[in-house]
């Protein structure tokens, strides 16, 4: 059916109403141009009410949201693939990456932000599916920084309600110790230095049981932590050849960074295996420093329940001491030949205090670091009314005598 009016484009009056796939356009037969756009029902609602919609109002509307949608869902699967990921978490990564870009938290964000969605769908997916995946190894993808990424990933957590467990220890022992560079033979690892990957796992993951049950782990970032345990695990498997390599250059062969606080962490693991030494036996007639006790981290390891309890003074035995007659309460005076030992002899009485275990606790709390001042406290502040709460943590104060002591274990036992 020919309309009125002529082509803009080449001029013809060979004009049509076109009703191809149900719309009806003004379409010149010559050239093919669309000279007006008809009118589209796209939805099940508009449908239902006989509604007819223009083309730009429907699927027009969200063109450049579309194009960046399809940009996202391309770069998850390429991630996913260089992961190599199983399909069932590409498909989960997919799924939140479309819930965050639909969601108005995440609309006016910049384009680098947007980008690092994708990366952050698929650290949640490997969370919730316990695949061990790392922060870093996603911003090494991506070569981004890591608050960047840390940013980007909370704040799709909170918006999307998702919930993300945490990664165990173990776990990240062994993702950790994937990237090493050790368990090939290659131009410039030297062939003494080529370990064997399933024992030093296993090595290290002993080592970093070690340091949890002694403190070091609470509050630390794992990462430090689990390179000191791999140097240690790593030395003492071929300490002949190994024990002259240094922190640095084991990192370098490695292949991974070397944290800023990984040498305190492996000073804090080397003291701790010299006070477990210091209870063998045979371990006692040789003069063991922190070279020499890497030789005999395995027998440590083998007895490590048993070296603890008697290189540190740990709660159950306290309170057996407490409670032991004749020693007297934690809060009454030592006694007099104890005194009169320390007095006559300061020396000995330093060795004695010295050779006794210590407890067992956390090295914040062995070696405080210093605080600032703090304003001193006004006569209305520093009274005491008597009506103050008392903290569980302070009612182990006021338990002098073994009486008390039993009163309130068995308190605490009562249903």
């Amino acid at each position: 059916m020919a309309a009125r009016g002529s082509c803009p484009g080449c001029g013809s009056t060979a004009l049509v109403e076109d009703a191809h796939y149900a719309q009806q356009q003004l379409v010149c037969a010559a050239c093919g141009c669309v000279l007006s756009e008809g009118l589209l029902t796209t939805t099940y609602a508009e449908e239902e009410h006989l509604r007819e919609v223009a083309y730009s109002q429907s699927t027009g509307q969200k063109e450049q949201l579309s194009r960046c949608l399809q940009r996202g869902i391309r770069r998850v699967q390429d991630l996913c693939k260089v992961l190599q990921l199983p399909t069932v978490f590409e498909e989960t990564a997919v799924s939140y990456f479309q819930r965050a870009l639909q969601h108005p938290s995440f609309h006016l964000v910049s384009l680098e932000k947007k980008e690092l969605l994708g990366g952050c769908c698929i650290f949640v997916t490997c969370r919730q599916h316990n695949w061990p995946l790392t922060m870093g190894t996603i911003c090494s993808l991506l070569y981004v920084k890591q608050e960047l990424f840390a940013s980007v990933y909370l704040s799709l957590q909170k918006e999307l309600g998702l919930s993300v467990p945490a990664l165990s220890l173990g776990d990240l022992v062994k993702t950790h110790l994937n990237s090493f560079q050790l368990f090939q033979h290659a131009a410039n690892v030297p062939a003494p230095f080529v370990e064997d990957k399933e024992k030093m796992v296993a090595r290290t993951m002993q080592i970093v049981e070690l340091a949890s049950e002694t403190w070091l782990v609470t509050g630390r970032h794992p990462i430090p932590i689990v390179t000191a345990a791999a140097f240690l695990s790593w030395q003492s498997l071929q300490p002949a050849a190994r024990l002259t390599c240094t922190f640095a250059r084991f990192c370098k062969l490695a292949g991974v960074d070397l944290p800023p606080p990984a040498h305190l962490r492996l000073k804090e693991l080397l003291e701790i295996l010299l006070r477990m030494a210091s209870q063998l036996a045979w371990l006692r007639v040789f003069n063991m420093d922190k070279k020499t006790v890497v030789k005999h981290i395995g027998d440590l390891l083998q007895h490590r329940i048993f070296l603890l309890k008697n290189a540190f003074c740990l709660e159950d035995e306290e309170e057996q001491h407490a409670m032991t007659p004749g020693e007297g309460s934690p809060g009454s005076p030592p006694a007099a030949g104890g005194a009169a030992q320390e007095e006559g002899c300061p020396s000995e009485g330093k060795r004695q205090h010295e050779g006794r275990p210590r407890p067992l606790l956390p090295p914040c709390l062995i070696n405080p670091r210093k605080r600032l001042r703090t304003a001193a406290p006004s006569a209305s502040d520093s009274a005491i009314t008597g009506d103050e709460p008392i903290s569980d943590s302070e009612i182990e104060q006021y338990l002098r005598g073994p009486e008390e002591i039993r009163a309130f274990r068995k308190a605490k036992a009562w249903p």
